[in-house]
């Protein structure tokens, strides 16, 4: 061959379900309908979030008409560091990929969503074990000659259309190959409701590169700097709270404030900036341009306060945004029914932590002397239609409960886990921030609910007691980094084996054992259960 041209190469990566072996499809079918020779192969992968679905895609730059009957031989697997355009769904997919070396500083366009679905492996970790957007973006940022991430999810749920739609127009959008617009849409189709959608997310997707592309230009042209990356939408804080702290961290306290505000109301959130300003308080007096225990203790204070309870799913259960979100989701149109189910199974713990503290002790104790005498513990299965007025109302009763929530057993242990929190970050502030910064880095162990909330409680308890104020350690420095060891030990052990062998390391006393009762079951229970 006379030319010197090479295929331009596309790596495509998509979840199980999300449509990728179709966007394949449309690639080709949109290089053929143009005239230009191209070729496809694919890496199945699986339904489970352990991986993706890989595509590989190579298109030449040249019309069929311009090949005088020449043919191109094209190759199978992508080569590291040869790609021209790499396209996820998902972030972390597109990092993966990066990281194996497939997309280079010198030639690779790398598109991705910003949106995540968290891994088998995130899922697992006990602590937080999701990985970070910022190292993932900068990852990209790295290894691309240009970038761009995209909210594919939502401009999916805006079109009611698979994400492999929204990617196609991201691709069209990018200018990488060749191909026109037209011919995109070509392949798509306009005959049914599906193609439809699909031409809606196409033209959505196609929009929002070229408005970042543009909007690119404008920053390198006018002000010299690349763009920056987007950032996250905040409720606004009320400008007297505002005065009050550092404006980096506006943002994000805006957030928690609205969060304490729709969870509990106003007196509530006026408490959570009480407590939060106590924080900062000792933290600007042992360095006033110190803000990382402000910043951490106002992320960890917000979920602390917000905990879940029957009565926060059944408010979120029954609000109007989430039947429009689910209709969405399973793409309702104009006159369909939509029915949805909720199924709750309360146990006995559940049920009275709603009560007030003297009746739930008493319900409590009469459950833990019905399990001892080797008793099945009770629970209420419920199947509520969310969708009939009596289910609505069901749901709707339940969340007005919200009222007398602050009368709870639930609420009264909450506060005072929190008190003794905030209390323990502000005296390990004052004796060193960055003990203050571990102290409070410690309510993550606090979460989930039913048994993993009592372990992460537990472990919390014990370690705030003998590590966070109790013990005997050189200096505050001492006693952090012996917080920050067990913290991290308990959020990696799910046994709690470890975290005891830690807490021996450390000077401080193992964990008591946990009651388990024995339930003994006859050959008849027994034979029941298995045939079950």
């Amino acid at each position: 061959m006379t030319t010197q041209l090479q295929p331009l190469s596309v790596l495509v990566c998509a979840l199980g379900g999300e449509g990728g072996g179709v966007l394949t499809q449309w690639i080709v079918d949109t290089a053929r309908l143009g005239g230009y020779p191209a070729q496809a192969t694919s890496i199945p992968g699986v339904a489970q979030r352990t991986g993706a679905t890989t595509y590989y895609l190579e298109v030449y730059p040249r019309q069929f008409s311009d090949l005088h009957g020449q043919e191109i031989v094209f190759g199978l697997n992508p080569l590291p560091g040869k790609l021209d355009l790499l396209i996820s769904s998902e972030l972390l997919e597109a990092a993966r990929q990066v990281s194996a070396g497939m997309s280079s500083k010198a030639s690779s366009m790398v598109i991705s969503s910003s949106a995540r679905v968290l891994t088998t492996a995130e899922k697992m970790n006990l602590g937080d074990g999701r990985a970070d957007a910022q190292q993932l973006l900068g990852l990209i940022e790295q290894f691309s000659r240009a970038h761009h991430v995209i909210d594919m999810a939502r401009l999916t749920q805006e079109a009611g259309t698979i994400v492999s739609a929204v990617m196609l127009g991201c691709l069209a959008g990018s200018g990488v190959l060749p191909m026109a617009r037209e011919s995109y849409e070509a392949a798509i189709g306009e005959g049914s409701k599906s193609q439809l959608a699909s031409l809606k997310g196409f033209a959505l997707g196609f929009a929002a590169i070229q408005a970042q592309q543009q909007q690119r230009q404008y920053l390198d042209t006018v002000l010299g700097a690349p763009a920056s990356g987007p950032q996250m939408a905040s409720e606004a804080l009320p400008a007297e709270m505002a005065q009050r702290f550092p404006p980096e961290l506006c943002g994000l306290l805006g957030l928690a404030y609205h969060r304490v505000l729709d969870y509990q109301g106003q007196a509530y959130a006026q408490l959570y900036m009480e407590r939060l300003l106590r924080i900062q308080a000792a933290e600007q007096a042992m360095d006033p341009l110190s803000t990382t225990v402000t910043a951490e203790s106002l992320r960890a204070l917000a979920v602390l306060m917000c905990f879940d309870d029957l009565i926060q799913v059944a408010d979120f259960k029954s609000r109007a945004s989430r039947f429009e979100r689910v209709g969405q989701e399973v793409k309702r149109e104009r006159g369909d029914l939509l029915k949805i189910y909720d199924h709750f199974k309360p146990g006995i713990p559940e049920l009275a932590s709603l009560l007030p503290k003297s009746a739930s002790n008493a319900l409590l104790a009469w459950d833990r002397a019905r399990q001892a005498r080797g008793k099945t513990a009770l629970s209420l299965p419920l199947k509520i239609a969310a969708h009939s007025v009596t289910g609505l109302l069901m749901l709707k009763t339940l969340a007005a409960c919200k009222v007398l929530r602050p009368w709870s057993a639930r609420f009264v242990d909450e506060q005072a886990l929190i008190e003794e929190w905030v209390e323990r970050v502000v005296a390990g502030t004052q004796a060193s921030i960055a003990l203050g910064q571990e102290i409070a880095l410690c309510a993550r162990l606090i979460k989930g609910y039913g048994s993993t909330h009592e372990r992460g409680r537990e472990n919390f308890s014990h370690i705030m007691t003998h590590l966070a104020a109790g013990g005997d350690f050189v200096d505050a420095h001492a006693r952090a980094r012996a917080v920050s060891q067990a913290r991290e030990v308990a959020l990696k052990d799910e046994a709690g084996a470890g975290l005891d062998l830690t807490l021996k390391t450390l000077g401080a006393p193992p964990r008591a054992p946990r009651y388990q009762p024995i339930r003994w079951m006859s050959q008849k229970e027994l034979a029941k259960k298995r045939a079950l």
